[in-house]
């Protein structure tokens, strides 16, 4: 949950409220694609709730991670235009927010206070998801203290308005058609 609160923390309430006006609330039964290995996306999405897999199917599914409640999805390959190199496919019956890609492009172009805000936003999520992968594979400082120290002014400097970003998530599920 933590990086769509990020995201959310970027945005202001007039950004909300395009996403509202614009994004649509899809159900994703289980077992399904959201996105499909090679394929460009139409859509950037965020997990309302439920789990999907991220896996290579060109190498036997090799699953890369596990996508939950709260995480942006599709931002990579709509950030480089490039179609995505793995799969994402849910693991039970989930909820996504979808936002065009089309819809999305036109709004960053002829908005650029949204633009930075919301390029902002996805670098928080994708700055997070790269040290989370580095500390899986193994590398980074073995002293816990100063990884706990990290996370912690991490955690004041950037997530200070947690309880904001929360309500605004909350408030745009509620609103999003």
């Amino acid at each position: 949950m933590k990086k769509i609160l990020l995201f959310f923390s970027e945005l202001n309430n007039i950004d909300l409220e395009w996403f509202a006006q614009k994004g649509k609330k899809e159900v994703i039964p289980p077992d399904r694609l959201l996105i499909r290995e090679g394929q460009v996306s139409d859509s950037l999405y965020i997990v309302v709730s439920g789990s999907f897999s991220v896996a290579i199917e060109s190498q036997d599914h090799k699953e890369l991670a596990k996508i939950a409640e709260g995480e942006v999805v599709g931002e990579v390959s709509f950030i480089d235009t490039r179609p995505p190199l793995a799969s994402v496919r849910s693991l039970e019956e989930s909820v996504v927010l979808s936002i065009s890609r089309v819809q999305l492009l036109a709004k960053l172009q002829q908005d650029i206070n949204f633009a930075s805000r919301f390029y902002r936003a996805i670098c928080l999520c994708l700055s997070d998801r790269l040290r989370g992968t580095v500390k899986r594979l193994g590398y980074g400082n073995d002293d816990d203290d100063s990884v706990e120290t990290h996370l912690a002014e991490f955690s004041q400097s950037m997530i200070s308005n947690l309880e904001l970003s929360e309500a605004k998530l909350n408030w745009l599920i509620k609103n999003v058609h």
